[in-house]
């Protein structure tokens, strides 16, 4: 019998997160029952969501159980399959968790997505085609709205979701301005994936600095802002916005191990008259299709850039895992297991 190895989540953080709270666990692979398909996962994502599940607090989804599998997005091959829709040797996108076999129920919807790999890397399908590049779709189509020749603002620019907004809201005709820590990032957003400008966050860590950055390179001001972060950055951008400007709230990093995030003039959301709305992309699972169909096409055709950081064996995942949450990763976060 073949042995797959996990990771469980042990014990919930108390502040910041550590490799204490997760163990590596070695189980027998399952036995199949009719309409089961058994996944070798090639890939698992690493996701900055992933955190909030940890904490037994309420929220969009349940906390992560205890002395169970880590949840997260996987990439694999079917290897057994009892279920007439999918065969050995189907690659396929799903939730298998932080384990190197997954067993997927097939008949329950949305469980598991076959996968083109012709023209799209395995890997994407967790990246740019999968999860994060729907979120980015989203929030930027659906809430910020771009208009030709508006400017769009994204933090965590270089990771997995924000890489996306800037690259489609570029596509919209839009001016495209991230915030990044570190020159090497910055370098990346707007030589690689063609960003109009970058703002090193780390370069201006007082408010009255950052705001001026970012009013530099947003001479028109801000008309879309995709938040990723939070804190000290949402108040720079606040203070840089347009009357009617939208902003989608996706993450709040800063503020992921417990400690309150405050805004400083939350009275410009009612002067400048802007929406912000916050928002799960699995609420909404109708734009997935559409969403797909365009990241998909831009990926195959070279138009949609990406990078990725790429961790080894499943034992690697707690401390990539805890370095994403610190900002030490270069785009998406994955763990490679075969």
């Amino acid at each position: 019998m073949t042995t797959n190895r996990q990771i469980h989540l042990v014990s919930r953080p108390q502040g910041e997160a550590s490799a204490d709270n997760f163990k590596l666990v070695e189980s027998p692979v399952p036995t199949l029952a009719d309409g089961q398909v058994l996944v070798r996962n090639h890939y698992l994502s690493l996701d900055p969501y992933m955190r909030g599940r940890m904490n037994d607090a309420k929220s969009y989804a349940q906390p992560q159980p205890l002395n169970q599998v880590m949840i997260g997005g996987t990439v694999g091959e079917v290897v057994e399959s009892r279920h007439a829709g999918y065969k050995a040797g189907d690659k396929v996108v799903g939730m298998g968790g932080w384990q190197e076999y997954a067993v997927a129920d097939a008949n329950q919807p949305g469980m598991l997505r076959k996968v083109d790999t012709t023209h799209i890397p395995l890997s994407a399908y967790l990246g740019s085609v999968g999860m994060p590049g729907v979120t980015a779709w989203y929030g930027l189509v659906k809430l910020c709205e771009p208009k030709a020749g508006e400017t769009v603002v994204v933090s965590a620019a270089s990771g997995a979701v924000g890489s996306v907004v800037g690259q489609l809201a570029k596509a919209r005709g839009c001016r495209a301005v991230g915030i990044a820590g570190g020159a090497d990032k910055c370098r990346y957003v707007t030589e690689e994936l063609g960003f109009d400008a970058c703002v090193d966050y780390k370069l201006h860590g007082d408010l009255k600095s950052l705001k001026t950055a970012l009013k530099d390179a947003c001479p028109q001001g801000i008309d879309g802002y995709f938040e990723n972060v939070g804190g000290t950055i949402l108040d720079a951008v606040l203070l840089n916005m347009n009357a009617f400007g939208r902003i989608a709230l996706c993450g709040m990093i800063s503020g992921y191990n417990g400690q309150p995030i405050p805004i400083q003039y939350p009275q410009v959301l009612l002067q400048s008259r802007l929406r912000l709305e916050g928002f799960i992309v699995s609420e909404h699972m109708e734009v997935w299709p559409e969403a797909l169909k365009e990241l998909g096409g831009m990926v195959a055709m070279g138009k949609l850039k990406f990078r990725e950081s790429v961790a080894q064996g499943i034992a690697s995942a707690p401390e990539a895992f805890l370095g994403l949450l610190k900002g030490k990763n270069f785009g998406k976060q994955l763990v490679k297991l075969v």
